[in-house]
């Protein structure tokens, strides 16, 4: 068992929630963590046919033979047992706790949920080991230290850390195909699993890019709206996030188009034809870091209840920068693939720097600001960055170190 850092959230809804609804990605490790967190519970999954069709059409037989404090795996095979189970809460409203339900398919789970146990159960949604989880895995020890590249290349599922001998071409192939039949084929009306998986890789190539769905429409040859689909099937299933753009009044036109981040660089690097090992030696090793970066911001802020708000920043006069953080005050965080980070790496930062001190105040959502670049760097130190009277300090720090 790795531990979950996730495990603090969990027991405080099952403290506030008659119910608690866990959502994230196959293979992620939700019934793991579940059944070691909870050992007293009783256990059921409906991956098995007939447990999902009892469930579904006899909520009473089942809830009779599955009793309370009970998890339920999969829960998203069996939509109609949501209004029984909703009657069933009512019955003892107050109750805290009583029933933990899992599912993959977020979209559908979200349906339901929403539909019969709105503002009766706590949603809380788990990804991928994140560093912290990872070099803490009881395969590592002081003889024998994780390595943060290492675990950019094999990235975050519990499974492929476990196992460190895994062949991650058959991991990760296995994954995909079962992705593709169990979850794709439910989700949306696929009649060409090719052509999906190939829209996947084509994807994978625009990772930590801005999202077009002209382009990728033009090059499989499918609509617009399709892509749109395809696109919120991989959101909603927890293989990637759109990082929206920061609005603002800064007296430019701010560019409106989501970036697309692959969850896990695992994956990632698996898709692109990458060596786990070799990640850092691919024309694409920048923006395999900042989605690693990514990846940390967003694991960090769930630990905290989602306290912050998470956008990147680009305008039409292509000042960029990668992540604006947001929530009593804003961080500014550049992610560069490099051991000693210099002026250079501070451009984005410093041209929005400059446009903000250009204001009569910076906005107060803005304020106080701050701003740090994550690289390679094997100490922490300090970049200034002027504007007129205004001076701001560009903290260079480690992605092992907390950065929100």
């Amino acid at each position: 068992m790795i531990y979950r850092k996730f495990e603090k959230q969990i027991k405080t809804a099952l403290k506030f929630f008659p119910c608690v609804t866990l959502t994230g990605a196959r293979q992620t490790g939700k019934t793991t963590l579940l059944r070691n967190l909870l050992p007293d519970y009783n256990y059921v999954t409906l991956d098995l046919p007939s447990i999902a069709a009892m469930a579904d059409e006899t909520p009473e037989l089942f809830f009779s033979r599955y009793k309370a404090p009970l998890i339920i795996d999969e829960v998203q095979y069996a939509p109609e047992m949501f209004r029984y189970l909703k009657e069933m809460i009512d019955r003892s409203r107050h109750n805290m706790g009583k029933y933990v339900l899992t599912g993959s398919q977020k979209f559908e789970l979200m349906k339901n949920l929403s539909e019969s146990l709105a503002g009766r159960t706590a949603v809380l949604e788990l990804e991928g080991l994140d560093w912290e989880e990872y070099k803490n895995a009881p395969c590592f020890s002081d003889q024998n230290p994780a390595d943060f590249d290492t675990f950019v290349g094999r990235g975050g599922f519990p499974e492929v850390t476990r196992e460190p001998d895994i062949p991650l071409d058959m991991f990760f192939s296995s994954y995909l195909a079962t992705y593709l039949e169990r979850d794709v084929r439910k989700l949306v009306n696929v009649m060409n699993l090719r052509s999906f998986e190939r829209f996947i890789r084509l994807l994978a190539v625009r990772n930590a890019q801005q999202l077009d769905m002209a382009d990728l429409a033009n090059n499989l040859g499918i609509s617009s709206n399709t892509v749109s689909s395809w696109v919120s099937v991989l959101e909603t299933s927890g293989q990637i996030t759109l990082l929206e753009p920061w609005f603002g009044n800064l007296g430019k036109r701010i560019v409106k188009t989501p970036k697309v981040y692959f969850n896990d660089t695992g994956l990632l690097c698996w898709l692109l034809g990458i060596d786990a090992e070799r990640w850092k030696s691919s024309p694409f090793a920048g923006n395999i870091f900042e989605t690693a970066v990514f990846a940390q911001l967003r694991k960090i802020n769930k630990y905290s209840g989602n306290r912050k708000q998470i956008y990147y920043y680009r305008d039409v006069s292509q000042t960029e920068v990668d992540f604006m953080v947001t929530g009593g005050g804003c961080t500014l965080i550049e992610a560069k693939l490099t051991e000693h980070a210099g002026q250079e790496d501070t451009t984005g930062i410093r041209k929005l720097f400059n446009q903000l001190s250009k204001q009569a105040a910076i906005p107060a959502e803005l304020n106080p600001l701050s701003a740090i670049i994550v690289c390679n760097t094997k100490g922490q130190y300090t970049i200034p960055v002027s504007s007129g009277e205004n001076q701001l300090k560009v903290k260079v720090k480690n992605i092992v170190d907390a950065v929100i």
